[in-house]
């Protein structure tokens, strides 16, 4: 059986333009955006090789850079996520994507409210 490992992008902070409102696509809102991101391990752990791993600066520059186009919701920001991800490491076997909406307008306290997808 092959081995697989996993790589964790935890609490990427950033600003972003998504939500349902217009007001939030003009003013922004604060996101954190959390990777967990399998792969096949290969020979890499014995070559030793970063240009055939995931490497997780290019995935932080397609979080940053994915973040930033404009969705009504997280769900199509956190698929946006993914599919850019997935077009760079195709060798990749899965993603979970959680993304999350600081302080919310809801009306009320909430620290936030996140979606997490498997793709």
């Amino acid at each position: 059986m092959e081995k697989s490992y996993t790589i964790r992008l935890n609490n990427i902070s950033l600003r972003a333009y998504h939500g349902c409102y217009d007001l939030e696509q003009q003013v922004g809102n604060r996101y954190r955006v959390d990777l967990a991101i399998r792969t096949p391990l290969g020979e890499l752990h014995r070559e030793d090789d970063v240009t055939k791993a995931v490497n997780y600066l290019t995935v932080y520059e397609i979080v940053e850079r994915t973040m930033q186009h404009t969705q009504r919701t997280i769900e199509a920001a956190a698929a946006n996520v993914i599919d850019a991800i997935r077009a760079e490491f195709p060798q990749i076997e899965s993603i979970e994507c959680t993304v999350a909406k600081i302080a919310p307008p809801l009306g009320g306290k909430v620290e936030s409210v996140s979606v997490t997808l498997i793709g």
